[in-house]
């Protein structure tokens, strides 16, 4: 990773630009072209440093409801239950931890009777039971990496 891939995962922490050509203009700003723009953030994400590119909404505005989750899955099922519980379009989070509820996902989806379909199904999808803890009050911390050279 160079010191243009830093200087644009800066950029894109901060928010792709609301403009007809956005990369044109995040190109512009780095002195490159936007295909090279492209083909950096396709390397990222190839090597990993980019998981995600995309929009992030406002769900509980837009009337969504949202809950963590927790599972205690055996370790020798772990990539097999991740998998399916990955599988579901409305999980945004998973994460593996080291105790006994050791895999915690969130699940949002358009009310409370769809997260508790969804729950269910991931419940007999897997065979491992869900625990459940939906969200009363929301705190959002956002966390930018400056990642310029120093």
């Amino acid at each position: 990773m160079d010191s243009i891939d830093r200087r644009l995962l800066n950029i894109l922490q901060q928010g792709i630009p609301l403009v007809s050509c956005p990369f044109l203009e995040i190109a512009d700003s780095l002195g490159i072209s936007e295909e090279e723009v492209m083909t950096r953030i396709s390397h990222l994400k190839q090597d990993g440093i980019i998981r995600r590119l995309g929009g992030v909404f406002d769900s509980p505005a837009m009337g969504m409801k949202s809950t963590l989750c927790a599972m205690t899955v055996p370790p020798e099922r772990i990539k097999e239950v991740a998998g399916r519980v990955n599988a579901f379009t409305e999980v945004t989070h998973n994460y593996l931890r080291d105790d006994k509820f050791n895999m915690w996902f969130t699940v949002t989806a358009s009310s409370a009777q769809a997260l508790e379909t969804i729950l269910n199904k991931i419940m007999s999808d897997t065979g491992v039971k869900v625990t459940s803890m939906p969200v009363l009050q929301r705190y959002k911390i956002k966390v930018v990496f400056d990642l310029d050279e120093e």
